[in-house]
């Protein structure tokens, strides 16, 4: 292909319908791939978000555990005080020494109640915490097999279409320095713009391809001189005439049954 400096309007006009043209079927490949990364992507955080409950809820497992156990050291504590005090009841002076030593032994039988309170609620809470690691990993099980089926798909679409689309890439950088820079951003910002990506578009019935307005005829005249670059009013679409997008288009397939 000529240089930039050297091309003509009808080159130019070519060039950037066959840059359309590579450009729609790097679009057609991401489109078969659809939301499938996204859905992969999605599931991997979702696994990750219940390995990481199930991390936690395992952490407050234990840290449970250590809380029955230092109740279970307080009710021993609490029988060797009441013991002890048991022992200095059988040798007080005064009722007032009995009395008080009833009070410590009434306390740490209190104490005792309430240890074996708090381990009852605790292992409440072991009982839930279990009930909700068991249905985590239920949960769990099925998005892992979920994810690795959307990977498989995904890995296959790949394997598939990667290489096409890589090597389309590359043509459609090649393609685009045979334009000249201003006319290239121009493309790039219609083809933002408009459904589809579609930048560059052929005359179809007298309107532009996708649009119902039809194109005066005098304009469809210059069109198809290929003189000057012309804009859709209505769209800002670049228009090309019929014959020149199946003469490309003719020649474009030849191009992607290599690639593909």
């Amino acid at each position: 292909m000529a240089k930039k400096a050297e091309l003509t309007v009808e080159e130019r006009l070519r060039a950037l319908y066959d840059l359309q043209l590579i450009d729609s079927r790097v679009d057609e490949i991401r489109n078969i791939r659809g939301e499938l990364p996204l859905e992969v992507r999605d599931l991997e955080d979702e696994v990750e978000g219940l390995n990481t409950r199930i991390e936690k809820l395992n952490s407050t497992l234990e840290l449970i555990d250590n809380d029955i156990k230092a109740k279970k050291n307080l009710i021993e504590e609490a029988r060797a005080l009441i013991k002890k005090y048991s022992e200095q009841q059988k040798n007080v002076r005064n009722n007032r020494e009995f009395n008080s030593i009833t009070k410590e032994i009434e306390f740490q039988e209190l104490e005792i109640q309430l240890a074996e309170k708090h381990i009852k609620e605790f292992k409440v809470q072991i009982e839930q915490k279990k009930e909700v690691i068991s249905e985590t990993k239920e949960r769990l099980k099925d998005r892992q097999s979920h994810l690795k089926h959307k990977k498989g798909e995904l890995n296959a679409i790949l394997g598939e279409t990667e290489k096409e689309e890589n090597a389309l890439i590359e043509k459609s950088k090649e393609y685009q320095e045979q334009i000249d820079e201003r006319l290239v951003s121009a493309y790039q910002r219609i083809r933002k713009n408009v459904k589809n990506g579609l930048a560059v578009v052929a005359i179809e019935r007298g309107a532009s391809g996708g649009s119902f307005f039809t194109i005066p005829p005098q304009m469809q005249v210059e069109i198809a001189s290929r003189k000057k670059v012309i804009t859709d009013e209505h769209s800002g679409r670049i228009l090309v005439d019929a014959q020149l997008a199946e003469e490309e288009k003719a020649k474009m397939e030849k191009l992607f049954a290599k690639l593909s």
